[in-house]
């Protein structure tokens, strides 16, 4: 396993930003910046073992700061969307800036994702940690947060999220990489086959809020349980679909239990041969198919455009503080939280 930091730029006022690399013996590579904790690169080798960068992102600092499409970056406090920024938590109101029309869209206008964490390398890895005062973004309580990246030789990027707070609030923590197994820099993802193991998601309104309800995918684009390409179904006549211009929805995981790691989707690139599997420990995983990338330019003289990768976000529901039938993203207070996801390249 090797490892090796290098500056990566300045943020506005002045601080210095790094980039960590770390490979194993097969090649594969991830590099990872302590601004929002994010992946920066991810080189992956596919059946024959060639490598190509599979997520989209920048060559340097200053795209990271004047884009908001969170490349890569893990987000929250709570991640994805909340319903006119607002919730209450015992018997309090609560207001997080919004910053996508009338929702708070992954933890407000300085989410996690637009902080800069404290990093330390470890072998094969790198932990971040970051401590949000009490009132950032509106959010209650001072809250410790720890997310550890690993590289096994096995080619499986592990991503172990803890938390604990010192008052009751919401928790809902993801990582947003924007995926493209045939590398970032290949066009669109249409062809690439996918198969999300739920058989049910959560439709949205026009603001791409969950309504509430949970609905059977079966006989609608959102059945993925078979592997299909991204593509075949992603402009059909559908008014989930129109509303969002393609897939931007959560799928309630088929697991035995909460809190268990169990396979939530595989992914694969026919061409290549290269594939991930998605494992994870939470209850659902956005799919989100980059509907709102413009044309513009990504690291190595690439050019990202509409549906250019797909993001799989595990995580709690989106909106589940006003949707108390969905799964809990309440983090009590001084009882820590833990999850895990991972990226199995195959």
């Amino acid at each position: 396993m090797k490892n090796s930091a290098q500056a990566f730029g300045a943020l506005p006022d002045g601080r210095a930003t790094t980039l960590y690399t770390i490979s194993n013996q097969a090649g594969m590579t991830v590099a990872l910046s302590d601004y929002g904790a994010r992946i920066v690169r991810l080189l992956a080798p596919d059946q024959r073992g060639a490598l190509a960068d599979v997520a989209l992102g920048y060559d340097g600092i200053e795209p990271y700061i004047d884009n908001d499409e969170c490349h890569g970056a893990v987000c929250g406090r709570v991640a994805n969307r909340i319903a006119g920024g607002r919730f209450s938590l015992g018997g309090k109101q609560y207001q997080v800036p919004k910053n996508a029309g009338d929702v708070a869209l992954h933890g407000g206008i300085n989410g996690l994702h637009r902080r800069l964490w404290h990093a330390e390398p470890l072998p094969g890895g790198v932990h971040f940690s970051y401590y949000s005062e009490d009132g950032e973004e509106g959010f209650p309580g001072g809250l410790q947060l720890d997310v550890l990246y690993l590289l096994g030789e096995d080619n499986i990027l592990s991503i172990h999220y803890e938390a604990v707070s010192d008052a009751d609030t919401f928790v809902n923590l993801t990582n947003h990489t924007y995926f493209n197994l045939a590398g970032h820099g290949s066009g669109d993802i249409h062809d690439q086959l996918l198969q999300v193991f739920a058989s049910f998601y959560t439709p949205v309104d026009a603001a791409l809020l969950p309504t509430g309800e949970v609905r059977a995918v079966a006989g609608t684009p959102f059945d993925f349980r078979q592997a299909k390409p991204i593509g075949r179904d992603i402009d059909a006549d559908c008014p989930q679909l129109r509303l969002g211009g393609g897939y931007d929805h959560n799928f309630v995981l088929d697991k035995p239990e909460r809190d268990v790691l169990s396979l939530a989707a595989r992914a694969v690139d026919p061409a290549s041969g290269r594939a991930m599997e998605v494992w994870t420990t939470q209850p659902g995983m956005q799919l989100y198919t980059s509907n709102f990338l413009s044309d513009q330019p990504g690291k190595d003289g690439a050019r990202y455009t509409k549906r250019a990768a797909y993001c799989l976000e595990t995580q709690c529901f989106p909106d589940a503080m006003t949707h108390t039938h969905f799964p809990s993203p309440v983090l009590r207070a001084n009882v820590p939280m833990s999850s895990r996801t991972e990226f199995r390249f195959r």
